[in-house]
């Protein structure tokens, strides 16, 4: 019997915003396009909602207007490839990226909190960020209340991955003089 081999079919950036544009994809869609691949996102509970909106305080709250905070909206990694992470911390523009995504010279910080999708971000989204080149990547788990922080990106993952428990402090990589207590953050 002969062996049949099945092929993917990747969209591009391109193509995926051209199924939004003809109603193929519409705004009700929780999808991402990751590696060529669309992706339907986990619904949104009540604890990682919070967890969102607490950061997003947190983060506004002692960076100011040196950041702007974007929250589950789209970045341009590739032409395969525009996750919309939980937050990302962004480089200010005046124009706000209307005239496109923020790409990776463009992100401070990648915030992504997870309980149910914790084995595809530390998997697949991780990795991704990481090949990039996004500096740094907190990815919250809501199951152990858990931050781990990945810094240092390299093609093949990031060199340095700690684990931060409800007690410990904590800053970012481009913002060293600011502190945040992980259960300030995770609640």
């Amino acid at each position: 019997m002969m062996s049949v081999q099945q092929l993917k079919r990747r969209f591009t950036i391109s193509e995926y915003h051209q199924m939004a544009e003809v109603g193929i994809l519409t705004p009700s869609d929780r999808v991402e396009l990751i590696n060529g691949e669309i992706i339907e996102m986990s619904p949104i509970g009540k604890r990682h909602a919070a967890c969102v909106n607490r950061l997003n305080q947190l983060l506004s709250q002692r960076l100011g207007d040196r950041i702007l905070i974007s929250v589950q909206n789209p970045i341009l990694l590739n032409n395969l490839s525009e996750p919309q992470p939980d937050i990302a911390l962004l480089q200010p523009r005046s124009n706000f990226y209307a005239s496109g995504h923020p790409q990776p010279s463009d992100i401070f910080l990648i915030v992504e909190l997870a309980d149910s999708s914790i084995n595809y971000d530390k998997e697949v989204k991780i990795p991704l960020y990481s090949s990039s080149g996004i500096t740094e990547v907190w990815l919250i788990d809501l199951n152990q209340n858990l931050l781990q922080i990945h810094q240092q990106p390299t093609p093949t993952g990031y060199q340095i991955i700690q684990d931060f428990q409800p007690e410990n402090t904590l800053s970012p990589l481009a913002f060293p003089e600011i502190n945040f207590q992980v259960n300030e953050i995770i609640l």
